[in-house]
């Protein structure tokens, strides 16, 4: 038996294939949308891709299970509580799938969502008593459980899902032997829980020992605490779980009908009936001159996470990017399922050389030169885009905290008569701040360079006596 894990950092999630070499049969398990990895591995191996489980309806990305079923002929498997408008095979608590010498024993484990299941995979040439992994899914995570929350907009609340929870825990999960491999679908970076490892791969007895949420505790403490202080939820969220419920076009006929070269004419006249104008190259070639009214979302970082958060489903996206990534831009949408690119601006910023009219320039400052102006009788205003929890954890002082998915509707707390200095924690969330106080005609704000790490390496972080002080006659 061959378990092998796939991991996609940008979007912190782990899919698997489990694989018996004597019967060829393979099982992939959680599959991100571009499926090439999964077929490069069968063929090597000479295995043929049979069943793809979905151990639930995932939030944060659009599943490639359709992509494998129309490749492959693949059967297309789930929790017996999860209602498709495709076909599938439903798999009640306890009901075993078995192949050669893999037995996968499917377990209902609700809580993060009704429908989600974890699967306890025996090898068999082992032994059939003693399970070699459990794959949970979204249920348990290294160092963390799945958020209890995402599904309180349909009618669930989320101390229903957590009570659901902390019987899934205790009754299915932590009722395996500890020497059990634990195998999730996300790690650190995804917003499906709070605390998760930067591990990719635990055992049942070290979560048992360490993992704040698995210690002992009654059902009603339990709740309190994974109910509490979860990240808030980004707004593609509700759109992707229902995604994955439906048929939809697979990533192919999605590249293949958005991998458009666009004219500097048809981008303003796409611009101008409310497309959106992505430039998905890096903050520092963002500041050196874009489309006037785009949005900077870089490549580099967590770029479908963004996009998904802060572009609307409802309208057309239109691509600025470096010359050969326009496909990588438009897959990397798709895995979010954000399918409604028209196109990209052909030649990139090349388009715009005779049209300086239409080219905006970002403005950038310093930790240094920042704080030198904070000593001045009219210091500029400083915005940090940064989250509550990071906001207080240090920031500049009298900086506003407004977190990024949340700027554009509180653009009128942001002052019109100074200078505004933008700053996140390195420089990527504040270069799309830089964009939308561009949108709302504000043309004196900078984009502090290196954001809030590079304020610590240069004056401390609050609390350090090298930190500047305002002048006395800051206006507040």
């Amino acid at each position: 038996m061959i378990v092998k894990q796939f991991y996609l950092n940008c979007l912190a999630h782990a899919s698997y294939m489990i694989a018996d070499e004597r019967t060829k049969t393979a099982v992939v398990v959680d599959p991100q949308r571009d499926i090439d990895q999964y077929l490069q591995e069968v063929k090597l191996h000479g295995w043929e891709i049979q069943y793809v489980f979905l151990t639930h309806f995932h939030a944060d990305f659009l599943a490639g299970h359709l992509e494998l079923r129309n490749q492959t002929g693949a059967e297309v498997c789930l929790g017996i509580q999860a209602q498709t408008a495709f076909p599938f095979r439903a798999f009640k608590d306890g009901e075993v799938l078995e192949f050669g010498k893999v037995r996968i024993q499917v377990l209902e484990t609700p809580g993060h969502t009704p429908e989600g299941i974890s699967l306890v995979v025996y090898d068999l040439q082992k032994s059939d008593q003693l399970p070699h992994c459990v794959l949970t899914g979204d249920t348990l995570f290294i160092g963390d459980v799945g958020r209890p929350d995402l599904m309180a907009s349909v009618g669930v609340t989320a101390e229903e899902l957590a009570g659901q929870l902390f019987y899934s825990l205790h009754n299915k999960l932590l009722a395996l032997p500890d020497e059990t491999l634990v195998y999730p679908a996300h790690g650190a970076g995804s917003m499906c829980g709070k605390n998760l490892s930067t591990d990719t791969v635990s055992t049942l007895g070290k979560q048992r020992w360490e993992n704040y949420a698995l210690q002992p505790m009654t059902a009603k403490e339990f709740i309190a605490l994974v109910t509490a202080d979860q990240p808030e939820v980004p707004s593609y969220f509700g759109y992707d779980a229902q995604l994955n419920r439906e048929e939809h076009p697979t990533l192919a006929d999605v590249i293949d009908r958005s991998l458009v070269p666009l004219t500097l004419d048809v981008l303003l006249a796409q611009q101008q009936q409310g497309a959106q104008v992505v430039d998905v190259r890096s903050p520092v070639d963002y500041a050196g001159g874009h489309v006037k009214g785009s949005l900077n979302i870089g490549l580099v970082g967590k770029f479908a996470t963004w996009a998904g958060t802060i572009f609307s489903q409802k309208f057309p996206i239109v691509l600025v990017t470096e010359l050969g990534l326009e496909q990588e831009a438009i897959q990397r949408l798709g895995r979010i399922g954000f399918d409604q690119v028209v196109g990209y601006l052909e030649s990139g910023m090349q388009a715009l050389r005779n049209r300086p009219d239409l080219v905006k320039r970002g403005q950038r400052i310093s930790a240094q030169a920042l704080a030198e102006l904070l000593t001045t009788g009219i210091p500029p205003f400083v915005l940090d885009v940064r989250t509550t929890q990071e906001w207080e954890s240090g920031h500049i002082d009298r900086s506003l905290n407004i977190s990024l998915p949340h700027l554009a509707e509180r653009m009128q707390d942001i002052p019109t008569d100074r200078p505004v200095v933008v700053h996140c924690a390195s420089g990527y969330r504040s270069s799309i701040a830089m964009g939308f106080l561009e949108k709302s005609g504000r043309n004196n704000a900078m984009d502090l360079v290196g954001g809030y790490e590079a304020w610590g390496k240069t004056w401390g972080h609050p609390g350090r006596k090298s930190q500047p002080e305002y002048a006395a006659s800051r206006a507040i």
